[in-house]
């Protein structure tokens, strides 16, 4: 949904700010993760690993909610409240190079381990929450 995502608290985005990924787990209880967080304009996008919990947990539920604090000032958040849109692998592995660049400074994703293969979830808010 279009303008979900006030566009005062798109800068979060921009800057090194972690979030907080709540997916449900086979029970229906929450898993929640600190993620690396991008946005393209509609869509938050995760990226991670094949065979990782949150992987497993968005491709069978894909509702989700996410928190991102601000780094310079943490009474001033984004929740939002969404569900996956699109599972892509194609691009997963640039894209994760330039979460590395925004995250770490670093050209190239170091953490990656043989035979890994990177997957990106696009999330589509649905609601969202702010302070500050």
């Amino acid at each position: 949904m279009a303008g979900v995502i006030p566009d005062k608290y798109t800068d979060l985005f921009k800057k090194k700010a972690f979030a907080s990924l709540a997916t449900l787990k086979p029970d229906g209880s929450p898993q929640v993760t600190p993620v690396w967080i991008d946005y393209d304009g509609k869509h938050v996008i995760v990226n991670t690993a094949e065979g990782r919990v949150k992987d497993r947990n968005l491709k069978r539920d894909g509702r989700v909610a996410i928190a991102i604090m601000d780094p310079d000032n943490p009474y001033r958040y984004l929740g939002v409240e969404g569900k996956v849109a699109e599972v892509t692998k194609s691009g997963a592995d640039a894209h994760i190079d330039k979460m590395a660049k925004k995250y770490l400074g670093q050209d190239k994703y170091p953490n990656r381990r043989p035979g890994e293969v990177r997957v990106i979830f696009k999330i589509e808010p649905e609601r969202a929450h702010t302070m500050g």
